[in-house]
């Protein structure tokens, strides 16, 4: 269960972030939700708190989820990375391998109908796409098999911290969430 998976984390030795970060950053929201979103690694004030998208970004998100009639009352939130890298530099591959098994099984303990990847980094680490950016894996739905009885709709957008920095990139990602909630529709 998630409590265990936590536990787990907590005593993980595997990621040299745990040394210099403040807390483990495991996941905010409705964890009965039938949508998920992982975004990338924790910043500064997830750190701080403990949880995901808490800072800029996460006001931005709360906004876009808002915008589709999603929160964290009924979503499901986590990171690929469970503790800020130094700096909020982009983790490394090594630091994505090592967490990578934990976030199989945090998408496996939620079974969520809907997954939605918050930027290049958990798009790429989950859909095994290493060879598009975020900007050809945006806006189009996947299918992410967990194993071969489940299957999930994926659909990869643009992170939040990105859309501070780009906001020409606002109307694509509401063209995204629109796609997003047309399918929760469809779930509920």
């Amino acid at each position: 269960d998630l409590d265990s998976l936590r536990k787990q984390q907590e005593v993980f030795d595997g990621c040299a972030l745990k040394k210099t970060a403040t807390n483990l950053v495991f996941s905010d929201g409705n964890a009965e939700s039938k949508v998920m979103l992982i975004g990338e690694a924790p910043g500064e004030e997830e750190d701080k708190t403990g949880k995901p998208f808490k800072g800029q970004a996460g006001k931005l998100l709360d906004k876009m989820l808002d915008a589709i009639g999603q929160n964290r009352d009924n979503t499901y939130i986590t990171n690929l990375i469970f503790w800020r890298p130094p700096g909020n530099r982009n983790p490394s591959v090594e630091e994505i391998d090592a967490c990578l098994p934990f976030v199989l099984r945090h998408i496996e303990l939620i079974n969520p109908k809907i997954l939605i990847l918050a930027g290049a980094i958990a798009a790429k680490a989950i859909l095994k796409e290493n060879n598009k950016g975020i900007i050809q894996l945006r806006g189009k739905w996947q299918n992410f098999s967990l194993n071969k009885a489940t299957i999930i709709k994926t659909m990869p957008i643009y992170h939040p911290s990105f859309l501070l920095r780009q906001p020409s990139r606002k109307r694509d990602a509401w063209e995204d969430l629109k796609k997003i909630k047309k399918e929760i529709d469809l779930i509920t």
